[in-house]
């Protein structure tokens, strides 16, 4: 399962119509007006149910304290995605103050409609988000040294397995032999030749964007030491550790180690698959359905200490919308709500690691006391995170529609077609 929200579809209208009721409050002025203006404001966030649970508890916790500045919360209204429906509500004027939603990728493409507030314009805004989050704030940045979303939260990808289908296939279920490709390849086909599992692991082979961040991306994050697949305008996979990890996953495809058409259901869960590329989200999802669990790094060309294996984040930023007439008490809340004891309430709700420097620390009586998160609070101090520019979309497409063809499909060479993507992202960069 993706973590990506991805709800019912409704009309463009509907989406306006529902934004309407949490459009902010205030009157009219200057944006710098707005950044130090105070009073009602209002906020979206994510309709998981654990977050609604840690949102109306912030919400609550600080309305309790700020009469004259309450918060109106809701869920994101439906929509086919919900950067679909931030987009049409930053059109329609509509967006509520601060979403606790937004996809990193999608930041540059909210920013190039003119929809977010930057928020390093505070007078504390760069200082608090590099306090909180370190180094890895770096990677929200948008091209101009501006902070357009604050980094949030994170799920970091690690390879989920199921112990019993190990087992039954006559592996290591304590020490799976995961950690080089070769092992993994290995590991794979006795999955699948034992009769253990129909697939060794099964990523979505559909064709979205946002696809790469579970297949593609965690390996190359991994294989290159933490280094993006676009920085400094250029794409960067086009090379020998782009060329592995292509090979790596062509592999996969060929041996039928892996399906080819979208599985309906979970693989997972079904026992169809016996492993996932998946974030510390999936402990309570799946819950007693996959019992006997483990969980260690994706797997680098000839193996990397876990200490030292970097993965995709699966983030969620939060976004301040342009159209807030109190941006000044929209900061106020936004460092509210990512403060130690929120961001503790966050991880104790729904076992997914806030982006701050001192996590393992702060929390630790939490992760003794949840010793299953531990793996993931560890593996959240290296993450690599999509590009942020406004054609980020469309560069993850033209790698993900490379990748579809060639390497799923096998249809033409891997390594060229990586080429050929890294050749279109280069012409996008920059053209927002």
């Amino acid at each position: 399962m993706q973590r990506r929200t991805r709800i019912a579809l409704v009309a463009a209208t509907a989406v306006a119509a529902l934004s309407l009721a949490a459009c902010s409050s205030g009157g009219g002025g200057t944006a710098t007006d707005a950044m130090t203006s105070h009073g009602p404001i209002s906020i979206w966030y994510s309709n998981n149910a654990a977050e609604v649970e840690w949102g109306k508890g912030m919400v609550e916790a600080w309305n309790a304290d700020h009469p004259d500045e309450q918060i109106t919360a809701q869920e994101i209204p439906a929509g086919k995605s919900s950067e679909e429906v931030i987009t049409a509500a930053i059109t329609a004027g509509t967006t509520p103050c601060l979403v606790f939603n937004n996809l990193p990728a999608a930041t540059g493409q909210f920013q190039k409609q003119g929809g977010l507030v930057d928020l390093s314009k505070f007078d504390d805004g760069t200082s608090y988000i590099e306090a909180r989050s370190g180094a890895i704030a770096d990677q929200y940045k948008s091209a101009d040294g501006g902070f357009y979303q604050l980094p949030w939260k994170s799920n970091p990808v690690m390879i989920f397995y199921n112990k019993d289908l190990f087992t039954a296939a006559g592996l290591d279920a304590e020490n799976p032999p995961l950690s080089t490709y070769d092992e993994f390849l290995a590991s794979a086909k006795q999955l699948v030749s034992s009769g253990a599992a129909t697939y060794a692991i099964n990523p979505s082979p559909t064709s979205e964007f946002f696809q790469p961040n579970f297949d593609f991306i965690p390996l190359y994050a991994a294989q290159t030491g933490g280094k993006g697949i676009v920085e400094d305008g250029k794409a960067t996979f086009a090379n020998d550790d782009g060329y592995a990890v292509a090979d790596f996953w062509s592999s996969i495809y060929s041996d039928d180690l892996a399906g080819k058409e979208k599985y309906e259901g979970d693989a997972f869960v079904d026992g169809k698959a016996a492993m996932a590329i998946v974030g510390p989200w999936a402990i309570a999802y799946y819950g007693e359905k996959i019992a006997n669990w483990g969980a260690v790094p994706v797997p680098t060309e000839n193996g990397t200490p876990a200490d030292e294996t970097y993965t995709f984040s699966d983030a969620k930023s939060v976004g301040m919308y342009s159209s807030c007439e109190n941006q000044g008490t929209a900061w106020d809340v936004l460092k509210f709500a990512t403060s130690e004891e929120q961001d503790g309430q966050l991880l104790d709700i729904t076992g997914q690691m806030p982006i701050r420097t001192d996590l393992a620390t702060t929390y630790s009586d939490y992760f003794a006391a949840n010793p299953d998160y531990e793996v993931f609070g560890d593996q959240a101090n290296r993450t690599v995170e999509d590009p942020t520019d406004p054609e980020s979309v469309a560069m993850m497409q033209a790698l993900r529609d490379a990748y579809t063809k060639a390497i799923i499909s096998g249809d033409g060479d891997a390594r060229s077609a990586l080429d050929e993507a890294a050749k279109k992202i280069d012409s996008l960069a920059g053209q927002g």
